[in-house]
Order: structure tokens, then C-alpha cells, then sequence
């Protein structure tokens, strides 16, 4: 795991442009601790920052082919390049390193852009073609490293974090407002598009073309659902497991020590425990001193279980305050997803002990994780109700006091496409205009999600949601926090649920297996539960809990935060007696808003690091 920049040069002078890239880098050196190094010539600049974990010696970047004509930046882990540079070689190319970098340098020279399809693993790079004066890149097929680029007034930009363009004077960095009213709604931006005005996000799955200004990119990859109900369940519970086996064999692979996170979820727990039948393996978990909020006594029990290592830390409120600010630095675009400050806790605390973990991200998305993936069985009946009446009712229930059933009501009058953006995005799009200083022009967040929709319409709707969050959820919130916050800490994080043979299992699994009446992800729990406890198999999801709703409470907290929606910055976006109103109500127990709130927080401190004192 490491960090790339690079950019194509304005001005031949190479000893200016030797200076550029060198900040570039060290603006991410967090990325890459161990080395760094540069590629300059008279067209392009590149730059590499380095944590060493396979080939420590020979592993170096940028990397370049026998002739010198190509130049490889790359960010991530191809868990199989052994068996490719095999091939590679039976074909006559010649090696200098035993590092995976060299595999996809040679790789590409053989097979151009099909390369792509034989990677397995979590990627990012680019290749240089002196040759032909061409730039060419990828992102992996589920967005799990990093890639941005900047395109401006015949400028070209690109790297693993947006924060490395702050040092390019090519860089003109600008706030994308037209996008707070999508943040509002998403806690991200669900497009390309990010914070920065004409900076962009590669998308998973895909690469890119760069010669004479011309920016090109396509889609190598989009995953299809091929559902196979001929099998029963048994034998989807041995698939899983058989490929998961295979999965975890392949992201331990590191000349490092090879850590895991350890929450009391059965995805984490599937992973230490397989990790450990190879391996001392060393686990990490984090909790709070609000015992109703940790989860710690769980995730020490199931080490003390499979005989691991646990190495726990408690966070306290101070501490959670503190490094918000820093936080959202990290994070390069505000995501106010509280899980993320604990995240930067974990991470803190593995990397002094390992550069490598593994984590269970992507199990929920895959296999059918989210509790609210169970509401298309909730409105099966309903939604035969005819159309009409359904449009009655969910009128009459808006104008009615709160009762039980309402939701139910005036959700029900909408297709699973409009209906699901996400059950917990924060603001709903109608209350965006009152949360803001001035009227800024917006979408229904439908809009961006009814795509996905639309690629899998023949679907049901529970897949439709998963494949939903596949492309955007997993991709814009998950993968953010889990890169940035172990980098922030130069940790290497991996996922092995995250896999192409796991995606390729997950895509043929029938609904049924994967949710049902009485819980989640029914088919890889009926995995885990032959290699786990009962109790870890089965165990509810909770995600990353946490204390912020009852700190937002408590004087200190509330008058830190109340400060902030007070100040000049907040007036220029948003309605400052709104916004403390939130906070008032939340304060004195009439209104749940912790997410609100925390949202709002969160993008002041993230334009406070970028637009004020940066």
C-alpha cells in the first residue's frame, strides 16, 4: 500500500518540476513512510511515496519496463501476481524485481487493457508510454484504492489523494458548491465529482486514456447478477467458505506480519479465524468507556476463543472531539460518518504493531448484511395494493400526527428505486433549502441512485438495493474511511470479502439466501457457523456504535459544536438559527439529530482545514 502523484508538465524546466513532485508526494507521505522516489522527463512528472510490504528490497517505484520506454506509479496489493509473472515470462519478458508492481508494467505490455481482467486484488496506478506520449490508468473493480485526477484549462493532475494538488501550481483549488446540497442529502457526493471544483474520482472498474489533452475513460468491469436457483443452501455455505479459505490464503501474502481488526461481528471474526489457523496473528478492537456502546468484552472473549492476541483501547469524548478536525484533513472530502473517528483509533493501534490488517468491509454489501435489506419482504403484500390507493394513503398518513405504521405508509406509495437512497441518508432533499444560507439548485437523490436501478431491473428488490450499494454506498462511504484512516496512520488495510472469486460467489446467490424473515446474510452465516461459535455466527449486526448522540448532549460538547454553527464560515453556507436549532432540540431530548449535526460539523471543519487555513 502506498501513495502516487503525478501530473503532465506545463514548463520543460526540470529542475522546477523536480521540486513540484517532491511536495506533491510529501504532502502524502503518510501513505509511504519507507521511500520515495521520482520519475521526471519532459512531458510528465511522476512520484511515488513507499510502505514496504512484498519485495522489501527490490520493490521500489516508479518501476520501468527493459527499455526504459514505459514507467509504472502504482498504489496496492495483486494477490495473484505470482501465477501472471510466470506467464509473463514464459512469453519472454524479463524481470528485475519480485514485486507485484513489475507484473502489471509487463503485464500491460503484453496484453494492453485486458491485463486488467486477470488482476486479483486492490489497485491503482498508472503507466507512462514515452513511446507514444500516452498516459494509461485503472482503479480495481471495487474502488477500494484511491484515484483522482484534475482536469482544467488544458491541466492534468492526478494521485491517490486530492490533498497532493495543493502543492502543484497547476492546481486551482476552488469549492465545488454546487454539490453541498448532494452532501446534505448522501453525507457524500454521488457522482464523480468531488468537493474541489474539476476534480474528479476514477470510477471502480474502470481506466483511462491520456494523449495530446484528450482525457478517455470506459468501464472494464460492472458486476452482473447471474442467479442460480438450483442449489440449496448447503451448498452455497460451502462455497463461501471454500472460497473464502482461498480468499484469506491470498491477502495474507506480505514479507510483513499480517494483523486483523477484530470487532464481535461474524465477518471480522471469519477473518481472524482464519487467519489464525496460518498465522500468530495479532487482532485489534476498539470500544468506549460507555460500556453500552462497546463492544470490546465480545471481541476479547472470541480472541481468548481462537487463542489471538488483543490489543484493545477505549476512546473517550476528549479524544473523539480532538481529532475530528484532523480527520476530515485525512479524509481529503467531509464524510461525516461517525464510525470514521473511531476507524483512525484502530488504525492508530494496529500500526503500532503491524503494517498490514484485514478487515470485513464489504461482507454486508455482497452477501446481505443491512437489516433494511429485509424491507422489500416487509412490503411484498403492499406493494400488489393498486397504485392509486396506495397514492391515498401515504397522503392521508403525511397529514396525520405520528403514529405507528405512517413511514410505512408514505414510503409505500414509491418503487424500491425511489423509495431506497439509503433508509439513513441524512437530510431528506425537501428540508435541504431550509438547512442552507442560499438557494443553490439541486436533484432528488433518486435521480443519482435510479441508474443502478436500472441496470438490474429485472431483478428483485432486495438485489437491486445490494447492487445499489455496491456502486455507490460501498464505494463512496465504506472504502473512504477504511482508506484513508489506516493510511492515516501508514497501515495497509485489506479485504478479503472484497475479492473477485467472493464477488463472483455473491453474484449467483438467490435472495432467499442471503436475507430472510429472521436475519441477514443468511448463507455466510451458515458458513461461519461451521467454523465459529453459534453465538459469533449468528450474531446481530451493530456496526461501529458509538457515544456521539449522548456527547452531543453534554455542555462542553454541545458549546464546542454550537461555537462552530455560529461562526462567519457557517453563515456562508448555512442557515445559522436553523442549524442551532438542530442542536438545541437534540440537546434537550425533542429531536433525534446526531446526524444532522454531525454532518454539518463535520463539512465545517473540513473547509476550515482546506479553505481557511490551508
Amino acid at each position: 500500500m502506498c501513495g502516487f502523484v503525478g501530473y503532465v508538465n506545463a514548463e520543460k524546466d526540470e529542475s522546477k518540476n523536480q521540486q513540484i513532485i517532491k511536495a506533491m508526494a510529501d504532502r502524502i507521505i503518510h501513505r509511504g513512510p519507507d521511500q520515495d522516489d521520482y520519475y521526471v522527463d519532459g512531458d510528465v512528472s511522476l512520484g511515488f511515496r513507499r510502505l514496504s510490504i512484498i519485495d522489501l528490497e527490490g520493490g521500489s517505484q516508479p518501476i520501468t519496463n527493459e527499455d526504459d520506454t514505459k514507467v509504472l506509479v502504482f498504489n496496492g496489493e495483486i494477490y495473484n501476481y505470482q501465477s501472471i509473472r510466470e506467464e509473463l515470462i514464459g512469453k519472454g519478458h524479463v524481470f528485475k524485481t519480485k514485486s507485484d508492481s513489475e507484473v502489471l508494467l509487463h503485464g500491460y505490455e503484453e496484453y494492453g487493457k485486458e491485463l486488467l481482467n486477470k488482476l486479483r486484488g486492490m489497485f491503482a496506478f498508472v503507466i507512462w508510454d514515452s513511446r507514444e506520449k500516452k498516459l494509461f490508468g485503472a482503479r480495481d473493480i471495487f474502488g477500494i484504492k484511491p484515484f483522482f485526477y484534475y482536469l482544467n484549462e488544458g491541466n492534468f493532475l492526478f494521485g491517490s489523494e486530492i490533498k497532493s494538488f495543493l502543492d502543484n501550481p497547476l492546481f486551482k483549488k476552488e469549492f465545488n458548491e454546487a454539490r453541498l446540497p448532494d452532501y446534505l442529502c448522501f453525507e457524500y457526493i454521488p457522482t464523480t465529482e468531488t468537493m474541489f471544483k474539476n476534480v474528479y474520482k476514477l470510477e471502480p472498474g474502470s481506466y483511462f486514456e491520456y494523449k495530446d489533452s484528450k482525457f478517455t475513460t470506459a468501464r472494464y468491469f460492472t458486476p452482473e447478477y447471474n442467479i442460480d436457483d438450483s442449489r440449496d443452501m448447503e451448498y452455497w455455505a460451502k462455497l463461501i467458505d471454500e472460497t473464502f479459505k482461498g480468499s484469506t490464503v491470498a491477502h495474507g501474502i506480505a514479507d510483513v506480519e499480517v494483523g486483523c481488526f477484530l470487532s464481535s461481528g461474524v465477518d471480522s471474526s471469519y477473518v481472524v479465524h482464519e487467519m489464525a489457523k496460518r498465522n500468530d496473528v495479532r487482532t485489534f478492537s476498539v470500544g468506549y468507556a460507555e460500556e453500552k456502546y462497546s463492544e470490546l468484552d465480545r471481541a476479547v472473549k472470541f480472541a481468548e476463543h481462537e487463542g489471538v492476541r488483543n490489543y484493545t483501547k477505549k476512546i473517550t469524548a476528549e479524544e473523539y472531539f480532538e481529532v475530528s478536525p484532523m480527520v476530515q484533513y485525512y479524509m481529503d472530502e467531509p464524510l461525516p460518518n461517525p464510525s470514521a473517528i473511531a476507524l483512525y483509533f484502530l488504525a492508530g493501534l494496529a500500526s503500532e504493531q503491524v503494517k498490514v490488517v484485514l478487515s470485513g468491509e464489504g461482507a454486508d454489501e455482497l452477501f446481505g448484511g443491512y437489516h433494511y435489506y429485509r424491507e422489500p419482504l416487509d412490503f411484498e403484500k403492499y406493494m400488489k395494493v393498486p397504485q392509486g390507493i396506495r397514492n391515498l394513503l401515504a397522503s392521508v398518513a403525511e397529514k396525520l400526527p405520528s403514529f405507528h405504521g405512517k413511514r410505512f405508509l408514505t414510503r409505500g406509495r414509491y418503487p424500491i428505486e425511489k423509495r431506497f437512497i439509503r433508509n439513513n441518508y441524512v437530510y431528506d432533499h425537501s428540508e435541504v433549502s431550509k438547512v442552507l444560507s442560499k438557494n443553490i439548485p439541486s436533484e432528488d437523490p433518486s435521480v443519482y441512485t435510479k441508474p443502478f436501478f436500472d441496470e438490474v431491473s429485472g431483478a428483485d428488490d432486495i438485489t437491486k438495493m445490494q447492487y445499489a450499494d455496491i456502486r455507490t454506498w460501498l464505494v463512496q462511504d465504506i472504502l473512504v474511511k477504511a482508506d484513508r484512516m489506516s493510511m492515516a496512520h501508514s497501515l495497509e488495510l485489506r479485504v478479503p470479502f472484497l475479492d473477485r472469486e467472493m464477488l463472483k460467489v455473491a453474484l449467483q446467490i438467490p435472495a432467499k439466501y442471503r436475507i430472510d424473515d429472521e436475519t441477514t446474510k443468511v448463507a455466510l452465516r451458515h458458513a461461519a457457523a461451521k467454523e465459529l461459535p453459534a453465538e459469533t455466527a449468528a450474531m446481530r449486526k451493530t456496526g461501529f456504535l458509538t457515544p456521539l448522540n449522548d456527547w452531543l448532549k453534554r455542555d462542553e460538547f454541545y458549546s464546542m459544536v454550537k461555537e462552530k454553527f455560529e461562526s462567519e464560515t457557517a453563515g456562508r453556507f448555512f442557515n445559522r438559527e436553523y442549524i442551532v436549532k438542530l442542536l438545541d432540540d437534540h440537546k434537550q431530548g425533542t429531536a433525534h439529530n446526531m446526524k444532522k449535526i454531525w454532518s454539518v460539523y463535520s463539512f465545517l471543519l473540513w473547509y476550515e482545514k482546506y479553505f481557511i487555513e490551508n
